[in-house]
């Protein structure tokens, strides 16, 4: 019996595909290929910690024909990069030179660190990336948060943000760690226009 492919943008599309509109989730507990960096999002290292990432989580996805199949393998569209974003130092003008981030894809639970030791050895035959070896698999929980859907370039995302301050202060909401939030990138900024970019952008929340 054949199991149809999990697409999430078809079965989760609350966390991944929200409206444009402000609205509250609750994030679960969930496992991701984790690489941790500081500065600016255009510059090469940015970058390098991208194509591992992405590397890795395409090899995983495609290591039953390498001949290794994870226990509780099922296939899937691999996640889209997600990345946590913060300042290092509190500057009254934006500086993305001034940026330390966590870049992210999400696995799935069948994910363990054999699995991503295997991906790993397998993927390093043929690509040598230094980052490789920094990459680690974290389970992270977000649990209640609120998120909005920005279309866009990345540089009017503060537009955004003020949409999701307002729904915080209407609903009695208060940021959990203000100094972290969370892009997920729905397109790939070097295939689409800047006007047409979606990301989601998302912050943790408590009750006031």
């Amino acid at each position: 019996m054949t199991t149809a492919k999990h697409e999430w943008r078809k079965h989760e599309k609350e966390l991944y595909c929200p409206k444009q509109q402000t609205v509250q989730v609750t994030v679960p507990s969930m496992k991701f290929l984790v690489l941790d960096g500081v500065g600016n999002p255009n510059h090469a290292a940015f970058a390098d910690d991208i194509e591992a990432l992405y590397s890795l989580s395409y090899r995983i996805k495609m290591l039953p024909k390498k001949g290794v199949t994870p226990d509780g393998y099922f296939d899937y569209t691999v996640y889209p990069l997600e990345t946590l974003w913060k300042q290092i130092e509190h500057m009254e003008q934006f500086d993305k030179n001034n940026l330390q981030y966590r870049v992210m894809i999400r696995q799935h639970d069948f994910v363990t660190p054999d699995v991503l030791e295997a991906a790993i050895m397998n993927v390093s035959k043929k690509k040598s990336l230094s980052r490789f070896k920094d990459v680690r698999l974290e389970s992270i929980e977000d649990g209640e948060c609120v998120q909005i859907l920005h279309v866009g370039p990345y540089d009017d995302e503060p537009e955004s943000f003020m949409k999701v301050e307002k729904f915080c202060s209407a609903h009695n909401l208060q940021r959990v760690n203000d100094e972290w939030h969370r892009e997920i990138y729905l397109s790939d900024a070097r295939k689409v226009e800047p006007a047409k970019l979606k990301t989601v952008l998302r912050v943790q929340v408590k009750r006031g």
